[in-house]
This record gives structure tokens, sequence and C-alpha cells, in this order.
């Protein structure tokens, strides 16, 4: 802002805003437009995009939330292009009979959600059926955390400037945001160099995927355990076998009690019943997955020197301290209520703070963690990024579906990826294959296995 003549960013943001505004009326001349403006620059570029509709035929109403602590230059220039400005009290009406309403209530410095004054008119935009679009982000969620802690805004369109924030891609704030659109105001020389969050996108995952060589053969490739299932859930083997046989390691090797389903079910399947240590060789374990109350099997896995990835029982099972100590990198891959056991925190309090409940684990643990849901993330130990997805849908919350995640997230850790890579690349490939099986219906955890091949396809297309 030093170096740019005043004013200059705020106006590169009011014409992408009014653009984004004006191809989600399809037609401008005539609509009903109402800016919610608060005090801060995100009220200034509500005024200013609002004049540049105004100009174009839109009827513009603006309604200040904090009295005379409005952005006097967008307020000028909304009313010399005809814009109108109503009091609080009176804009009800104006709400109800929009065809857009425009959030620009606070910005990304707004902590907690809504005040009184603004809440009652955001929710009655929520209910009027006009779009409502979020400036920068929805008014009321936590920037930087992807928190809410209140009332807050929820949008159909979020139009971002310069940078992508946190809370536009973890729940729950990512909920409230709806569609977003980036738009660059010419801020990327000046972003840091590292980034808080990363979002794999298909090009990132296709130059990530192991691909087999010339002289490539199975036990080059990889080969990946799996210490898995009970005689009570023999099923959670065979979906953590299915998952890794489609993750890119050359063979799996199975180790548990289940091993008749899974021959049963996938006869390419080296299965042992002698334990870990005498399955043969591997280059990656899994182990937990329907293990019950097994403690010795996974303890045998966490004395092992190759990646381990630790999910459902065996994250009840392991121990801290045998985690820490390993030499070797551990993935542990806990939904909310696992990880909120693990920190010792109600399982609420995970899913409202999602990105620092999965850096304190890994912290805590000395793993990269994969924290599962509607965004999961991926954090490492000792800091740096977090990546989070977003391929999936709602479809995925089926029994068995993070059985084979773990599978396939197990099989890349044994084709030589990195944890954090293995997560984040599975998470992407589970989320997309379920979207791609699903298709609007619902899915069993098995479908989600054999669509994974055409979303590896669909990846590298």
């Amino acid at each position: 802002m030093a170096r740019l003549p005043d004013g200059a960013l705020m106006q590169r943001a009011a014409a992408g805003l009014a653009a984004a505004c004006a191809d989600l009326l399809g037609r401008v001349y005539g609509r009903r437009v109402v800016l919610l403006v608060g005090s801060g620059d995100n009220g200034g570029d509500a005024l200013y995009a609002g004049a540049r509709l105004a100009r174009r035929g839109a009827g513009v109403t603006a309604v200040p939330l904090a009295g005379d602590r409005v952005h006097c230059g967008g307020l000028a220039a909304l009313r010399r292009a005809g814009g109108v400005v109503v009091h609080p009290d009176a804009a009800g009406e104006a709400v109800d009979r929009a065809d857009l309403v425009v959030d620009g209530i606070v910005g990304i410095g707004g902590t907690g959600g809504l005040r009184a004054g603004a809440a009652p008119l955001a929710e009655r935009a929520a209910r009027s059926g006009a779009a409502v679009v979020a400036v920068d982000l929805p008014s009321g969620v936590e920037a930087d955390s992807g928190e809410v802690r209140g009332d807050a805004v929820r949008a159909d369109l979020t139009v971002t400037f310069g940078a992508h924030k946190p809370a536009l891609l973890i729940d729950p704030a990512r909920e409230h945001a709806g569609t977003v659109r980036l738009v660059d105001i010419g801020l990327r020389p000046e972003l840091p160099a590292e980034p808080e969050l990363e979002a794999l996108q298909h090009a990132d995952v296709a130059a990530l995927l192991p691909a087999p060589a010339a002289e490539s053969d199975k036990y080059r490739r990889g080969v990946v355990g799996i210490a898995a299932g009970s005689a009570r859930y023999p099923g959670a083997a065979v979906l953590a076998v299915s998952g890794a046989l489609r993750g890119g390691a050359g063979a799996v090797r199975y180790v548990g009690p289940a091993g008749e389903a899974v021959l049963a079910r996938f006869p390419e399947t080296l299965v042992s019943d002698r334990g870990p240590h005498e399955a043969g060789r591997v280059q990656a374990w899994v182990v937990g997955p329907g293990a019950g109350d097994d403690a010795g099997t996974v303890a045998e896995v966490l004395a092992t020197d190759v990646p381990v990835l630790l999910d459902a029982d065996g994250l009840r099972l392991a121990a801290r301290d045998a985690v820490r100590a390993r030499s070797a990198p551990t993935l542990m891959t806990p939904h909310a209520g696992e990880a909120a056991a693990l920190l010792g925190v109600a399982r609420e309090e995970v899913e409202a703070a999602r990105l620092s409940a999965a850096r304190e684990l890994a912290a805590r643990y000395g793993a990269t963690v994969l924290l599962k849901g509607s965004t999961t993330l991926v954090a490492d130990p000792g800091g740096g990024p977090v990546r989070v997805n977003a391929t999936g849908t709602p479809w995925l919350a089926t029994a068995g579906s993070g059985d084979v995640l773990s599978g396939l997230a197990g099989s890349l850790l044994a084709a030589g990826l990195a944890p954090r890579d293995a997560g984040g690349v599975a998470a992407y490939l589970h989320g997309l294959a379920g979207r791609l099986a699903a298709h609007g219906a619902p899915i069993a955890a098995h479908d989600i296995a054999e669509t994974i091949p055409s979303a590896w396809r669909d990846v590298h297309d």
C-alpha cells in the first residue's frame, strides 16, 4: 500500500467484486442490490463496487452498520452514482426485496461473531432468497483459523482478494463461504514464500503419484504391510487391503486373524498369521483398523524401523511415548472423535478448531497427523504449511471409508512418499474417488476403493 497510489488496492478489489456480482446477477440493469457496510476497508470495497453496479443501472442501497464510521470516499462514490443510504432500522424491506446482498460488514481483522446490530440483517438476507456475496470472507468467521465463534454470514459466493484465507478452506468457516472466487489485486510479490496452508491440485498430485519404471518389479515398487481386522471386525482388514492394492505399491502383505476373508476377496494378497516380524520385508505398515484390543500387534509394528500409519483402534492402543520414540516416520489418521480422545478434549472442541487441533496433535505425538473430516488436514510435527483437502463429498461418511483411506495412504508410504505427501495425496484421491463413485447417490466403502483407479486416471488427464 505504501508503494501504490492511495486507494489503488481498494479500486482493484472493488472492480473484481463488481464483476463477480454482475456475473452472478446475469443482468445488472434494474436489479436491486443491498450493501451491508461496516467501518473498515471491506465496507469501502462494497461501496465502490456498489457504485460500479449503480452506474450500470442497478438500484443500490447501502446500509451503514457502524453509524458515521464508514469509508467516506466509497460512500461519496456510491451517492454520485445514484445509490441511496438507509438506516439499519429501516433496511429490512430493502433486504427482503433484494436480488443481491453484499456482505461488507467486517474483514480479516474481525474477531468473534457478528455484532448485535448486524446479525439480524444477515439472518434476514439468508431468508430473503437473495444471493449473498461476501467481501473477502464471510463476516463473523475467524480468518486465520476457520473457527466460527458466534453468528456469521452464510454466503453463496465469497470474492476474496490477493490470496485465499484459511477460513475459506477449513470448516466450519468454509461451510459459510459458498463458492470462492479469487481476485488478483497484485499482492503476489508480497506474499510469504511459505504459506500457512496448501491445497493440492490435480497437477500437484500427478507429480507426486508413484509410477513404475521399465525395470520395476513388485518389490522395487514397494511392499505395504496391513495389520488390521479381528474376529469381530474382519471387514476392516478387507477394506484396508482394498485401498492398499490400489495405492501404487507393488505388493500387499496382510497379517492378522482375517486372512481367509482377505484371500477370498483379494487372492493376490500375501497373507501370514505369524505376526508382523515374521511376515516378510515391507517398506511401510498400516496398523489399527478393526484391531479390537490387540495392543501387542500395535506395539510390534511401532517397534519397526519403517514408516507406520496408525489408524482407528491403533490410535487408542498406541502409547504416546512409543510413537514419539520412533526413528522412522509415523502418520496418524484420526477422525475428530479420536483426535479429541488423544488430546483429552471434547469432540466439539476439535470440530470447532480443526486447524489448531491438527497442529497440536502433531506436535504432541511427534507424528504427521491426517485429521479426517469434511475438510481433511495434514499437519507435520515440525510445523510448516498444513495441507488441506476438500475433494470429498458428504457421501464419504460411511462405514469403512476410513479403512480404505488408511490402506491407500499406507501403500503410498511404501511406494516412497513422505508422510505429508502420502497423507495429502491419499486424501485427495480418496475424496475424488468418493465423488466419482457417488455422483449424487449413496455409496459403500468398497465403491470408493473400486473407483480409486478412475480418480488416479482423472488426475493425470
